[in-house]
Order: structure tokens, then sequence, then C-alpha cells
């Protein structure tokens, strides 16, 4: 399913805070009256490609929600090497558990593109959730699916076959960049090769060499370093 957000800059800009709590089904349930005043404590920051939004070993007690752009979380693996764990658009969010307990992060955030944060501190979080015991339940929810992703992403690096690790990379980065066009699902870019690459865990190199195949076998079609075009999506669901 490709996805459609409804929250851009300029909204972020008007709303008020309001539009990015709204946006966020985590606090979807909440009345006016508490939603102005979660609202109270969120903060706006900009963030300019490439910039940090946070690194391992920073004390996490706070809610990141993406009102524009994209950021990517990963970790630095034992041998030196980035592992992209997510990659986060407008209307995601991350560090939901930090709200109930504060701990540190265990991952890194950086701007994949030029980005607009809201973040929400876990002390005024806690005014309105003793009152509001559904976002708890929200909160494991939303858990969930990202238990599913990780699950998903344990999958495709554990696999043998580098045809299967592209295809379900691909299929993963149709929902964050899909867009659904007459000739097929447009996914527009802001991951270098080597990005692409560190996602599925395999090389820069393998990477450019198994889309140039993928192009030549009528699944996709590169457009430019930053475009592919997806012709056949049942296909790559089918190689996963």
């Amino acid at each position: 399913m490709v996805k459609r957000s409804q929250c851009n800059r300029l909204n972020c800009v008007k709303c008020g805070k309001l539009l990015c709590i709204n946006n966020i089904p985590l606090l979807s349930s909440l009345t006016e009256d508490e939603a102005h005043l979660i609202s109270e404590g969120v903060s706006s920051v900009a963030y300019k490609k490439g910039e940090i939004v946070f690194s391992q070993g920073q004390k996490a007690n706070k809610l990141y929600i993406v009102c524009s752009g994209k950021m990517k979380i990963y970790k630095n693996t034992l041998d030196g090497k980035e592992q992209i764990l997510y990659i986060l658009s407008s209307g995601d969010f991350i560090g939901a558990f930090n709200l109930l307990k504060e701990d540190e992060f265990y991952f890194n955030a950086v701007a994949l593109e030029d980005l607009q944060i809201s973040t929400l501190e876990k002390e005024e979080f806690d005014k309105v959730v003793l009152s509001n015991p559904q976002i708890t339940l929200k909160i494991f929810e939303k858990a969930y699916e990202r238990i599913i992703k990780v699950e998903s992403l344990v999958a495709r690096l554990s696999s043998g076959s580098p045809d299967a690790k592209i295809a379900g990379l691909l299929v993963d980065l149709v929902e964050q960049f899909g867009t659904e066009t007459e000739r097929g699902i447009l996914l527009e870019l802001s991951m270098s090769r080597e990005e692409m690459g560190s996602y599925a865990g395999i090389s820069r190199e393998t990477m450019s060499r198994k889309l140039q195949l993928f192009q030549e076998l009528g699944l996709i079609q590169l457009e430019g370093v930053k475009k592919i075009l997806i012709l056949d999506l049942n296909q790559l669901k089918s190689m996963v």
C-alpha cells in the first residue's frame, strides 16, 4: 500500500503544534482540551540534510514526530558498517516508549533530507496519560508494528540471496517513498545506493549491479540516480 501523508511543513508552521499531535495515532484519542495541554510541551526543530537528530547513548525521554522530510534510524555494526533499521517519513514517530520510561537510545537518527521534527517531553505526556489509559494500549499496538518491521529486516538480512534482499527492500520502500503513477509506482528516493545497500545488507556495488539486472528483467525502470519506477510489484513480492 502506497503511503499518503497529510502533514507538511507549511501545515506544521500554521497549526499551532496541534496538527502533529492529531496526526499521531498514538495521541489521536485525546480530547481537544487534552491535545492543547500536551501541545504546550511540543517543541519544533528543523534539521538540514545530514544533520544528527539523536545519537546512541543519548538520554531518551521524549517522543519524536516527523512533520516533514525523512530521517533514517541506524546502528553501527561491530565491523564499523552502518545498518539502517527504519526510514521514517511525515507522520511517523519514534520514541513512544520513552513516554512511559526514560531510557537511552540504542541507535542513531540522521536527516535524510531537510527535516522538521516535533518533540513531546515525557513530563508533559504524564499530565494526561493517567486519564487516558487507551493511549498505553496504542503504544503497544505501534510497538507490535515496529516488531513486525524488525522481523522483516532480519528475514531480509538473513536471506542468502541478494535478489531476495533487494526485492524485499524495494517492496519496503514503496510504503515510504512510493507514488502511484500511470506507468507504475515511482520511488523518489533521498537515499544513495550505498544507503540502500546498508538497508538491504549488501554492498553498494552489488546493489547497483542487481538494480540493473532487475531493470533488464522488466521489474523496474531506473530513472536517474534517485528515482526508480516499480513496474511489477507482485513479482518483487514473490521473490522475497
